[in-house]
């Protein structure tokens, strides 16, 4: 029985060295060469050639971030940048206290921003006309 568990043990590091040196996808140093290569459907992507790395993307969808997850909407308020709400409140805050251009009935400047108001609602319109929307 010692004999047994005695050849196990000294053949376990001769059946593990092969293992280990089956592993050839690992390289020490950086790829000298990466492609960036746009397919069109049915194409198929290239084989990288030596020590360079071949990253291939669809031509009607040449970004990373899968459509599914791309969000074109406005963005949360939880997830706005604090500069951005800074603007924001600052707007607020304006329009409350009657400064001129906010189009306000209190304060002695309010009425400014009425005229101010509608000649960038006409320019959002006739933009929006010309876009077919």
């Amino acid at each position: 029985m010692r004999t047994l568990l005695l050849a196990a043990l000294i053949a376990l590091p001769a059946a593990a060295a092969p293992a280990q040196q089956a592993d050839d996808s690992y390289q020490a140093e950086p790829p000298q060469r990466i492609r960036s290569i746009l397919i069109k459907p049915g194409e198929d992507c290239p084989k990288a050639e030596g020590n360079e790395v071949v990253v291939c993307a669809p031509l009607e969808s040449p970004y990373r971030v899968p459509l599914s997850l791309r969000n074109e909407g406005p963005i949360k308020p939880q997830n706005q940048a604090w500069g951005a709400r800074a603007l924001t409140l600052d707007e607020v805050s304006r329009r409350a206290s009657g400064i001129p251009n906010t189009c306000s009935p209190i304060g002695t400047g309010g009425q400014t921003g009425c005229t101010l108001q509608l000649i960038q609602q006409w320019q959002a319109e006739r933009s929006a006309r010309a876009r077919g929307q």
